[in-house]
Protein backbone atom coordinates (compact mmCIF):
# COMPACT_ATOMS: atom_id res chain seq x y z
CA UNK A 1 0.00 0.00 0.00
CA UNK A 2 1.38 3.70 -0.60
CA UNK A 3 1.29 6.75 1.62
CA UNK A 4 -1.77 8.15 0.02
CA UNK A 5 -4.09 5.22 0.05
CA UNK A 6 -3.18 4.79 3.75
CA UNK A 7 -3.78 8.58 4.02
CA UNK A 8 -7.16 8.44 2.21
CA UNK A 9 -8.29 5.64 3.95
CA UNK A 10 -7.30 7.05 7.26
CA UNK A 11 -9.27 10.25 6.30
CA UNK A 12 -12.38 8.49 5.50
CA UNK A 13 -12.09 7.00 9.43
CA UNK A 14 -11.74 10.47 10.97
CA UNK A 15 -15.04 11.56 9.06
CA UNK A 16 -16.86 8.93 10.26
CA UNK A 17 -15.32 9.26 13.75
CA UNK A 18 -16.59 12.93 13.80
CA UNK A 19 -20.43 12.09 12.11
CA UNK A 20 -21.04 9.32 14.73
CA UNK A 21 -20.08 12.15 17.79
CA UNK A 22 -22.16 14.93 16.26
CA UNK A 23 -25.21 12.13 15.82
CA UNK A 24 -24.65 11.24 19.55
CA UNK A 25 -26.31 15.27 20.10
CA UNK A 26 -30.07 14.19 20.14
CA UNK A 27 -32.91 16.75 18.76
CA UNK A 28 -34.54 17.92 22.17
CA UNK A 29 -38.50 17.89 21.73
CA UNK A 30 -38.87 21.46 23.38
CA UNK A 31 -38.76 24.61 21.29
CA UNK A 32 -37.08 26.69 23.51
CA UNK A 33 -33.72 27.82 24.64
CA UNK A 34 -34.50 25.68 27.71
CA UNK A 35 -34.51 22.80 26.00
CA UNK A 36 -31.45 23.21 25.30
CA UNK A 37 -29.57 23.20 28.49
CA UNK A 38 -29.92 19.30 29.50
CA UNK A 39 -27.65 19.10 26.09
CA UNK A 40 -25.07 21.27 27.63
CA UNK A 41 -22.58 18.52 28.64
CA UNK A 42 -23.30 16.35 25.91
CA UNK A 43 -22.18 19.65 23.64
CA UNK A 44 -19.14 20.31 25.79
CA UNK A 45 -17.91 16.66 25.06
CA UNK A 46 -18.60 16.92 21.48
CA UNK A 47 -16.62 20.02 21.45
CA UNK A 48 -13.79 18.93 23.17
CA UNK A 49 -13.57 15.54 21.11
CA UNK A 50 -13.75 17.26 17.76
CA UNK A 51 -11.13 19.44 18.68
CA UNK A 52 -8.94 16.53 19.70
CA UNK A 53 -9.94 14.34 16.83
CA UNK A 54 -8.98 17.46 14.37
CA UNK A 55 -6.16 17.65 16.10
CA UNK A 56 -5.04 14.35 15.48
CA UNK A 57 -6.10 14.46 11.82
CA UNK A 58 -3.84 17.64 11.55
CA UNK A 59 -0.69 15.88 12.60
CA UNK A 60 -1.27 12.58 10.81
CA UNK A 61 -1.43 14.37 7.36
CA UNK A 62 1.83 16.29 8.60
CA UNK A 63 3.54 12.54 10.03
CA UNK A 64 2.01 11.00 7.00
CA UNK A 65 4.31 13.20 4.57
CA UNK A 66 7.61 12.13 5.88
CA UNK A 67 6.78 8.55 4.93
CA UNK A 68 8.59 6.97 2.39
CA UNK A 69 7.77 3.99 2.47
CA UNK A 70 4.91 1.62 4.12
CA UNK A 71 5.33 -1.69 5.52
CA UNK A 72 3.26 -3.82 7.59
CA UNK A 73 4.28 -2.00 11.12
CA UNK A 74 3.17 1.27 9.75
CA UNK A 75 -0.44 -0.10 8.84
CA UNK A 76 -1.02 -2.20 11.73
CA UNK A 77 0.23 1.13 14.04
CA UNK A 78 -2.14 3.30 12.21
CA UNK A 79 -4.90 0.85 12.90
CA UNK A 80 -3.87 0.18 16.30
CA UNK A 81 -4.23 4.66 16.08
CA UNK A 82 -7.74 4.46 14.23
CA UNK A 83 -9.23 1.75 16.77
CA UNK A 84 -8.62 3.86 19.80
CA UNK A 85 -9.81 7.35 18.32
CA UNK A 86 -12.98 5.24 16.60
CA UNK A 87 -14.13 4.98 21.05
CA UNK A 88 -14.07 8.25 20.84
CA UNK A 89 -18.17 8.49 20.01
CA UNK A 90 -18.76 5.93 23.25
CA UNK A 91 -16.34 7.70 25.72
CA UNK A 92 -17.90 11.10 24.43
CA UNK A 93 -21.56 10.30 24.92
CA UNK A 94 -20.73 8.71 27.87
CA UNK A 95 -19.24 11.29 29.88
CA UNK A 96 -21.70 13.90 28.65
CA UNK A 97 -25.10 11.84 29.31
CA UNK A 98 -23.53 11.39 32.36
CA UNK A 99 -22.75 14.79 32.95
CA UNK A 100 -19.02 14.59 33.55
CA UNK A 101 -19.63 11.44 36.54
CA UNK A 102 -16.15 9.81 37.40
CA UNK A 103 -16.21 6.75 35.49
CA UNK A 104 -16.66 8.19 32.27
CA UNK A 105 -14.19 11.19 32.79
CA UNK A 106 -11.54 8.61 33.46
CA UNK A 107 -12.56 6.61 30.77
CA UNK A 108 -12.31 9.09 28.50
CA UNK A 109 -8.53 9.92 29.58
CA UNK A 110 -7.58 6.30 29.71
CA UNK A 111 -8.85 6.14 25.75
CA UNK A 112 -6.85 9.77 25.13
CA UNK A 113 -4.00 8.19 26.70
CA UNK A 114 -3.76 5.04 24.59
CA UNK A 115 -4.54 7.06 21.66
CA UNK A 116 -1.27 9.57 22.35
CA UNK A 117 0.94 6.43 22.85
CA UNK A 118 -0.55 4.79 19.77
CA UNK A 119 0.34 7.91 17.84
CA UNK A 120 4.02 7.32 18.92
CA UNK A 121 4.22 3.77 18.14
CA UNK A 122 3.06 4.80 14.88
CA UNK A 123 5.67 7.50 14.91
CA UNK A 124 8.05 4.59 15.57
CA UNK A 125 7.03 2.14 13.05
CA UNK A 126 7.34 5.02 10.69
CA UNK A 127 11.01 6.06 11.35
CA UNK A 128 11.78 2.44 11.47
CA UNK A 129 10.29 1.90 7.73
CA UNK A 130 11.88 4.68 6.97
CA UNK A 131 15.70 5.06 7.54
CA UNK A 132 15.60 4.50 11.30
CA UNK A 133 18.09 7.41 13.12
CA UNK A 134 18.38 8.72 9.37
CA UNK A 135 14.90 9.37 8.78
CA UNK A 136 13.37 12.83 8.73
CA UNK A 137 10.43 12.31 11.25
CA UNK A 138 13.51 11.55 14.00
CA UNK A 139 14.66 14.86 13.16
CA UNK A 140 11.01 16.56 13.12
CA UNK A 141 9.97 15.17 16.63
CA UNK A 142 13.64 15.38 18.63
CA UNK A 143 13.00 14.29 21.95
CA UNK A 144 9.26 15.04 21.71
CA UNK A 145 8.58 16.95 25.47
CA UNK A 146 5.36 18.07 24.12
CA UNK A 147 3.97 14.34 24.01
CA UNK A 148 5.51 13.40 26.88
CA UNK A 149 3.67 16.45 28.60
CA UNK A 150 0.67 15.33 27.14
CA UNK A 151 0.63 11.87 27.96
CA UNK A 152 1.73 12.59 31.45
CA UNK A 153 -1.16 14.72 31.67
CA UNK A 154 -3.33 12.27 30.77
CA UNK A 155 -2.35 10.13 33.27
CA UNK A 156 -3.15 12.34 35.71
CA UNK A 157 -6.37 13.45 34.66
CA UNK A 158 -7.50 9.74 35.08
CA UNK A 159 -6.32 9.85 38.73
CA UNK A 160 -7.90 13.22 39.34
CA UNK A 161 -10.94 12.05 37.76
CA UNK A 162 -11.85 9.60 41.00
CA UNK A 163 -11.24 12.89 43.00
CA UNK A 164 -12.39 16.00 41.48
CA UNK A 165 -14.20 15.10 37.76
CA UNK A 166 -13.45 19.13 37.04
CA UNK A 167 -9.40 18.90 37.15
CA UNK A 168 -9.36 16.17 34.95
CA UNK A 169 -11.96 18.00 32.32
CA UNK A 170 -9.45 21.12 32.93
CA UNK A 171 -6.88 18.83 32.16
CA UNK A 172 -8.31 17.31 28.79
CA UNK A 173 -9.04 21.17 27.74
CA UNK A 174 -5.36 22.19 28.33
CA UNK A 175 -3.79 19.24 26.52
CA UNK A 176 -6.17 20.26 23.36
CA UNK A 177 -4.82 23.88 23.70
CA UNK A 178 -1.52 22.29 23.79
CA UNK A 179 -1.86 20.87 20.23
CA UNK A 180 -4.53 23.71 18.64
CA UNK A 181 -1.51 25.29 17.24
CA UNK A 182 -0.63 23.11 14.38
CA UNK A 183 2.66 21.00 15.32
CA UNK A 184 5.42 23.16 12.87
CA UNK A 185 7.94 20.69 13.34
CA UNK A 186 7.48 18.26 10.55
CA UNK A 187 6.87 21.22 7.98
CA UNK A 188 10.35 23.00 8.94
CA UNK A 189 12.12 19.26 8.49
CA UNK A 190 10.26 18.71 4.84
CA UNK A 191 10.48 22.42 3.51
CA UNK A 192 14.43 22.17 4.57
CA UNK A 193 14.78 18.90 2.86
CA UNK A 194 13.02 20.37 -0.14
CA UNK A 195 15.69 23.69 -0.09
CA UNK A 196 18.38 21.01 -0.11
CA UNK A 197 17.10 19.07 -2.85
CA UNK A 198 16.66 22.47 -4.68
CA UNK A 199 19.74 23.39 -4.13
CA UNK A 200 21.35 20.16 -5.46
CA UNK A 201 19.35 20.57 -8.36
CA UNK A 202 20.10 23.93 -9.69
CA UNK A 203 24.12 23.08 -8.21
CA UNK A 204 23.68 20.06 -11.36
Amino acid sequence: MNRGRLEAFSDGVFAIIITIMVLEMKVPHGADLAALRPLLPVFLSYVLSFVNVGIYWNNHHHLLHTCRQVDGRVLWANLLLLFWLSLFPFCTGWMGENHFAAVPTALYGVVLLAAAYSYLVLQRAIVVANGGAAAPLVRAVGADRKGLVSRLMYMAAVIAAFWQPWIAWALYVAVALLWFVPDRRIERVLLQEEEVKSGSSRAK
